[in-house]
């Protein structure tokens, strides 16, 4: 818990202030209640995050589980199972959190059709009327992802969890319409942010699933272990689609001669180097999970497994930043 916090506190500062340092010396204008979007569409993004992350984590959980063999030792055996036969549950899953993600998404998201129908950036001007939301774009998709949200929870309520994936896939396609507004082959450009921002959520949601599922996990021979293998060789696929995909967009929306100079270049300057930083300790937890493969204990790879998902952590701030930064006008 105080590692949590630890990592929660100056995210939450960056989230606050990340906008304001980086239109700081620069010919970009002030974003009005830029810090206060900022946080709250970094909460939108950590809830989708938890969500589909939970959904496509316990999938693999339990593709991993019947490859376990099962014996006396063995994770998740039941009474009377045969040796080398799958569990039937497999071993234990940790405690659901995606009712509370739905949550807390559509509180943030309403948040922000609260504050795209005020127009000047105040989050406590009072929850406007629909028609006012309506009204503007940001406001209409908001609300929208909102709805979205709540279809989810319900799901969660209902106790098919699995079938949230389809409303939260509609708030993922809002997010993407929102950020590509312009005239110029939005379809492109929607369909690249579709592509990034669903890897970065199924590989930073996949990866808190697996880390809350090797908790649960820790004791069972071999069973940490095997999840985080699982989840290694699909987070490399999701990686190159993010960087893919980023690349490309980058090319698309900033000129090169604006990197240093602009709000938008400077953020996405710093996000690159989380990403880099992601590799990197990626990198490392797989190169623990090799060495040794039998005798590596969970202790050893948690620790690099854990700063990749803080750098992660990072990265969807930074996000969150990019979508408030005033783009620079192309020549």
């Amino acid at each position: 818990m105080l590692l949590v916090c630890g990592c929660a506190v100056p995210l939450v500062a960056l989230a606050l202030t990340g906008t304001d340092l980086a239109t700081d010396s620069t010919r970009d204008i002030h974003i009005p209640g830029g810090g206060a979007t900022a946080l709250l569409r970094s909460v939108l993004f950590v809830a989708l995050c938890v969500q589909l992350g939970e959904i496509a984590g316990r999938r693999l959980a339990r593709g991993v589980a019947r490859t376990l063999p099962v014996d006396g030792a063995g994770a998740g055996a039941e009474p009377g199972a045969g040796a080398g036969s799958a569990p039937a549950n497999g071993p234990r899953q940790p405690r659901e959190w995606a009712a509370v993600a739905a949550f807390a998404g559509m509180t943030a998201a309403l948040g922000l059709a609260s504050m795209a129908a005020a127009g000047d950036g105040r989050l406590t001007a009072g929850l406007p009327e629909l028609s006012e939301i309506y009204a503007t774009r940001a406001g209409l998709l908001a609300f929208l992802e909102a709805n979205g949200f709540l279809l989810a929870g319900l799901c969660v309520f209902l106790g098919r969890p699995v079938w949230a994936a389809a409303p939260l896939a509609g708030v993922i396609l809002g997010e993407a319409l929102r950020a590509h507004p312009e005239a110029d082959t939005p379809a492109l450009g929607v369909a690249l942010t579709l592509v990034h921002l669903t890897s970065t959520v199924v590989w930073t949601g996949g990866l808190i699933q697996v880390l809350r599922t090797m908790r649960a996990w820790h004791g069972e021979r071999g069973a940490a272990r095997a999840l985080l293998a699982a989840y290694a060789k699909r987070a490399f696929w999701l990686f190159a689609a993010i960087c893919v995909t980023g690349i490309l967009s980058t090319l698309r929306r900033l000129p090169l001669a604006e990197t240093l100079t602009s709000a938008y270049g400077r953020t996405l300057l710093v996000k690159l180097a989380a990403v880099a930083l992601v590799a990197l300790c990626a990198v490392f937890a797989r190169r623990v999970l090799l060495r040794d493969g039998a005798r590596t204990s969970y202790t050893q790879v948690l620790r690099p497994t854990a700063w990749e998902l803080a750098a992660l952590s990072a990265v969807l701030v930074l996000s969150a930043l990019l979508t408030v930064a005033p783009l620079p006008p192309r020549t």
